[in-house]
């Protein structure tokens, strides 16, 4: 069976096409839970319309936020692996098909992720096209499943929560205390990385929805020192795996010389622009 975790939160204009399209899978054993952080909308009814006894909803007594919610959601949940799946996003009906395929063949791979279908705000849409671009063709170019811990340093390579299916064993080990809570989903895959393979599949079986709402939008990421520096540091404590420290002093000054060096062509073509105005 696969646990279908979804943390809920005044969503209610979106939550009924994600849960339709649990209900369209062509995979027919799991379950979804639902818990919802103290929803101030109908959410809850919305939910509670639905009648499926595959679908459990759980209602937290006071607000823990998406890390809280998320780690309840996987405490209750009774699968050996776990879907993410957040309320405004949608999978397609072989989702969970084609994932079970990949767990039962390769059973050292602790996390499957997808590409993404983006939709909603066009504007939005069409800036996340642009920008992971060249996280599509690094994903591509890999052979799976592959060991991906050292990857996640400079950028998150898996587009959404949406996208994963991960064993709940492992989930169960790791920490949910990122420093940037509306960036948890980045700091667990540091952590899942550290204990299996992961596994990507090109098709675009998730509809990520982008709008203004959107949690992620409310991040002050900055650097990788933000956010990356803690997570490694969390997984050196734990395991007491000194290489990490070789990995930490060696990407951190690249990923700062990188800066500079975008930094100093972006002066130095703004200048040259300047410069070609005044001759004309």
């Amino acid at each position: 069976m696969i646990s279908i975790v979804t943390a809920s939160y005044n969503y209610e204009q979106y939550i009924k096409e994600t849960i339709q399209s649990v209900l369209n899978q062509t995979y027919q054993d799991w379950e979804m839970i639902i818990i919802d952080d103290c929803s101030s909308d109908n959410s809850v009814n919305v939910i509670k319309s639905f009648n499926d006894e595959r679908i459990k909803l759980f209602v937290n007594e006071k607000n823990l936020g998406l890390k809280g919610t998320v780690k309840r959601g996987i405490e209750e949940a009774k699968g050996d692996w776990i879907v993410f799946l957040e309320s405004d996003d949608k999978i397609t009906p072989d989702y969970l098909e084609k994932k079970v395929q990949i767990a039962e063949k390769y059973p050292d791979v602790n996390l499957i992720f997808n590409d993404c279908e983006f939709f909603g705000d066009e504007k939005r849409v069409f800036d996340f096209n642009a920008v992971l671009k060249r996280t599509r063709k690094i994903l591509n170019e890999q052979t799976y499943p592959f060991d991906m811990f050292y990857y996640f340093y400079h950028s998150n390579k898996i587009f959404t929560f949406s996208a994963v299916m991960a064993k709940r064993e492992h989930l169960l080990k790791i920490n949910y205390e990122p420093k940037i809570d509306c960036l948890l989903d980045w700091h667990l895959w540091v952590q899942m990385a550290y204990l299996g393979k992961f596994y990507f599949l090109p098709q675009k079986l998730t509809y990520w929805r982008l709008h203004s709402n959107s949690y992620v939008q409310n991040s002050t990421y900055k650097t990788p020192f933000d956010l990356q520096f803690k997570s490694y540091m969390d997984v050196l404590k734990k395991t007491k795996d000194y290489r990490i420290i070789a990995m930490l002093l060696f990407l951190h000054p690249l990923w700062y010389a990188k800066q500079i060096k975008k930094n100093l062509r972006s002066i130095s073509n703004k200048w040259k622009t300047s410069r070609n105005k005044d001759c004309n």
